[in-house]
């Protein structure tokens, strides 16, 4: 059998080599410049903590330009094969998305409250919860942070409950921590209200949420639809959780008395003072209000609004059992549905339950919930890597899911709809099962996929136009997108007192308003276009003072500007025009000294630290596509680039990529996508030695 050459004609690559003229490449340096997370600012580092070893053997960092072609060639056959050994058997891919070690202490808190413990299971999630704690005794939200006071007390609690006594090594470090940092009086609100469900947390000093909530109108200020999909899926279940106020005592030994600095005061309802003329404070008296309000003896609205509750939940449940696709909406939910009486035994409760168990990860010794599930978006990701990197349209794999990502499309109503009543349904989701909340991102990476396959019987020219009109219809007034919902941008919900995760709303982003440009432009749309020239409007109004936009979903600026470029090229932007030549600069003028790129989960706290952070080759990726998109393809730094992939590279054609580069609330909740540090790099490779073939082409 005649085995099929991979690769285009290397004539562009010679061509970027002849430009070159031999340049040399210096390899990393002893010290790298690192974030160091404990004292917020860049420092150098001891090389000991670095990776200092290059992956690839196969292209040693003395290795010689010329060279170059046919390793990038063996980097690309080795991670095809890679791919091709990891696509489950339904057409799809589907990767950890990592986060932290509060999804499996509220895993284990909610079986305990439910009364299903089983020592075997705590023993493995609190082997999972024990092997990321630091070395200070603390648990960061991502890899390489500092200690979170809220994860370190959700992890203790979950410790304690499966039988961890407060004398051992790993929890009298971890109290000292939480001590010295304010005591779980200073924990955010999520944490409090599960540490209140055992009775370890006054009720009475958490933001409430009255659930005559879900009766306000739409056009009221605030109701459950001016709140982000992510928070609308939580705030009804909470609202009826926060009205019945349940609480189940612990086991002996498994108190939290010695974490509090004054167990006999009731804590402050907020751990900062707010601002006397603030919205901060207008909602803090207002909740003293509501509190008084709950109190009465006489609520006529009361009963109508626990329905209301109820049917919203009931309608929102996927036939699957999930809720909204994440982890905090459906632990609430179960948590609700028992709150009113329900048993365990009750089919939405059951299926609920069964859902969670899908999310969970377990091996020989332990056991972890995810947040949340990405299949459609790693293998649309994943799809268009391999495209890229020139494998055969019509390969097996390629068409199994582009098959599997067409029976995927959504054709069903969503909570979009109450603020675009008319927009018909057409997008995809992110998750097996969400039919409640398409999203925009993943809708337009799967058209980028699917359109390249238009000819094809498994999807439709009607289906692919239906997607397009969906997500035409999702842009906001402001010119930009954003994830789920359109015009969802009420800022003040941001200072309500339980909404300290600064996560209530999900306004239009510049990098999502970009990946949409991307789209467009592979229907030919131009800047001309009144779509196109409103949201050009929104991205200039968004570009930082040095040239990068931010992102929302990715870390961080090198993932905004990369997204927002990648668009730009795609719609036929003039490259030349100062605001995107200010991009390019601010790019490669972060550019590290090993040729990578890298940014630190810090940069959403402090915007300053944005040039702070190890090489990843994600981050490194995504800014070798963003320059290849802006016409530098031929310029050194993509070499560089380029040259750092092909060396961090393994020899199974994976790359190794501890850092957190996705993001799900800024600042307070990172992601680390497991196919991110392998599909991205693909696709770069793939991209650079098309430049002479597509130049271009999108993402």
């Amino acid at each position: 059998m005649r085995k099929r050459n991979v690769f285009s004609p290397l004539q562009p690559v010679q061509t970027i080599l002849a430009f070159i003229k031999q340049r040399s490449l210096q390899t990393v340096g002893t010290l790298e410049m690192k974030h160091n997370a404990l004292s917020g600012r860049c420092v150098d580092t001891d090389p000991s903590v670095l990776r200092t070893q290059p992956g690839n053997k196969n292209y040693p960092s003395g290795a010689r330009l010329a060279d170059l072609p046919e390793c990038i060639s063996d980097a690309i056959v080795k991670t095809q094969s890679y791919y091709r050994s990891e696509q489950h058997r339904s057409g799809y891919w589907w990767y950890e998305l990592e986060s932290n070690v509060t999804m499996s202490a509220e895993y284990l808190m909610l079986l305990h409250f439910l009364g299903i413990r089983d020592k075997e299971r705590d023993r493995s999630i609190a082997n999972h919860i024990l092997r990321h704690q630091r070395s200070d005794g603390t648990w960061s939200i991502h890899w390489g942070g500092k200690g979170d006071l809220s994860t370190t007390i959700e992890a203790y609690f979950a410790l304690k409950l499966s039988g961890r006594s407060a004398d051992e090594e790993p929890l009298r470090k971890a109290k000292s921590f939480i001590l010295s940092n304010g005591g779980v009086e200073a924990a955010r609100v999520f944490t409090k209200i599960f540490l209140a469900l055992f009775g370890e947390f006054d009720w009475k000093a958490i933001p409430s949420i009255p659930v005559e909530i879900n009766l306000l109108p739409y056009w009221f200020p605030i109701n459950i639809y001016n709140f982000s999909s992510w928070a609308r899926s939580t705030i009804v279940p909470l609202s009826l959780i926060l009205d019945f106020k349940p609480a189940r005592p612990v086991h002996e030994g498994a108190g939290l008395r010695e974490l509090y600095r004054e167990p006999e005061k009731r804590p402050p309802l907020t751990t900062k003072r707010p601002p006397l003329l603030s919205w901060k404070k207008f909602f803090v008296v207002a909740d003293g209000a509501i509190k008084i309000m709950e109190q009465l003896p006489v609520r006529p609205l009361r009963n109508r609004a626990m329905k209301q509750a109820e049917r919203w939940l009931l309608e929102h449940q996927e036939f699957t059992g999930d809720w909204g696709g994440i982890q905090p909406a459906m632990v609430n939910s179960i948590l609700a549905l028992v709150a009113m009486g329900h048993d365990l035994s009750y089919g939405p409760i059951r299926r609920g339950l069964e859902a969670l168990e899908r999310f969970t990860i377990e091996t020989n010794d332990e056991l972890l919930l995810q947040a949340c599930i990405s299949p459609v978006w790693d293998t649309a990701l994943t799809s268009l890597a391999l495209l890229y990197s020139d494998m055969d349209r019509d390969h097996p794999s390629l068409l199994k899911a582009c098959k599997w990502l067409a029976s995927k499309q959504i054709f069903e109503k969503g909570d979009y709809n109450v603020k675009r009543p008319r927009l018909r349904p057409g997008g995809w989701a992110f998750e097996f099962e969400n039919n409640w909340y398409p999203d925009v991102d993943d809708t337009a990476v799967v058209l980028m996929l699917l359109n390249r396959y238009a000819d094809k019987e498994f999807i439709s020219p009607e289906n692919l136009e239906s997607g397009l009109r969906w997500i035409l219809g999702m842009q906001g007034k402001d010119g930009g997108w954003g994830a789920f919902d359109v015009d969802n941008d009420m800022r003040i919900l941001n200072q309500l007192p339980f909404g300290d995760l600064e996560a209530m709303i999900d306004p239009s982003s510049p990098d999502l308003t970009g990946r949409v440009l991307e789209l467009l432009g592979l229907h030919g749309s131009t800047p001309s276009d009144d779509v196109v020239r409103r949201a050009l409007a929104f991205l200039k109004k968004t570009q930082e003072a040095d040239g990068s936009w931010w992102s929302r979903w990715g870390v961080n600026y090198i993932n905004g500007t990369w997204s927002v470029l990648m668009g730009l090229s795609a719609i036929g932007e003039d490259l030349t025009l100062p605001y995107v030549r200010k991009a390019v600069s601010w790019l490669k003028g972060i550019q590290r000294r090993d040729g990578g790129w890298g940014e630190c989960c810090e940069s959403y706290e402090d915007p300053a630290l944005k040039r702070c952070g190890e090489s990843t080759p994600s981050q490194t990726a995504w800014a070798v596509l963003a320059l290849i998109a802006a016409g530098e393809g031929t310029s050194e730094e993509v070499l560089r680039g380029i040259t750092y992939l092909l060396q961090w590279q393994n020899y199974d054609g994976t790359w190794d990529e501890e850092e957190f580069t996705g993001t799900g609330f800024p600042k307070y909740f990172m992601i680390r996508y497991h196919n991110y540090r392998n599909c991205f790099p693909l696709m770069a490779l793939g991209k650079f030695l098309s430049l002479g073939r597509d130049r271009g082409a999108g993402v």
